[in-house]
């Protein structure tokens, strides 16, 4: 690395962790409990960078030398957010909204250090192919979706079998667009890992 910070993952989520763990990015990990609550009239494409900041904020560390990486990623279809399911029938209601058509993923980052804080977003479109209900039920039963905005992980069964197109960045619909991540970093920080 061209600078000395120590880069700061403010995240539970494994998919983030194992995405940055693939890229050869080292990482320590500090993380804060939040309510994700966020205003009713916030454009829907703002609430991802609203609740990442939300998140720096709780996250109470020494950041000298260090930059805290938080992220948060909302499925957005027709303009409504189809956040995390509440319930294995609302995991069914919301993948019956996404089949047969397109969406949004889009992941807000807060990049924060002592001396300042950036927000960035990234949006990736996917369209699903229309989905029976058996692969829903297939799907949902097999691949616990609790955990997963927009109640489906791309990386699983349902991304291989029922995705038809994605116009944008992959790892950023799992929750974090690892080339823009490295690009803000070496823009804003000075901060180069494979130069």
């Amino acid at each position: 690395m061209s600078s000395s910070y120590t880069l700061i993952l403010g995240s539970n989520s494994p998919r983030r962790r194992q995405l940055l763990k693939d890229s050869n990015i080292p990482f320590d990990i500090q993380t804060s409990e939040i309510d994700e609550q966020y205003p009713a009239d916030l454009n829907p494409y703002q609430v991802p960078e609203y609740i990442a900041k939300k998140k720096a904020n709780a996250i109470t560390c020494d950041l000298d030398s260090k930059i805290l990486i938080t992220a948060d990623t909302m499925v957005i279809s027709e303009e409504e957010i189809l956040g995390k399911p509440e319930s294995p029938d609302n995991a069914k209601e919301i993948l019956r909204k996404l089949s047969g058509k397109s969406h949004q993923a889009v992941t807000g980052i807060c990049l924060t250090s002592a001396e300042k804080q950036i927000l960035f977003s990234v949006t990736t479109e996917v369209t699903f192919r229309n989905l029976s209900e058996k692969e829903i039920d297939y799907y949902i039963k097999n691949y616990p979706p609790m955990d997963k905005a927009g109640s489906y992980g791309i990386q699983e069964w349902i991304g291989l079998v029922g995705i038809d197109s994605i116009n944008g960045s992959y790892p950023n619909v799992m929750g974090m667009p690892v080339s823009q991540l490295l690009k803000q970093l070496k823009n804003h920080f000075n901060l180069s890992f494979f130069d």
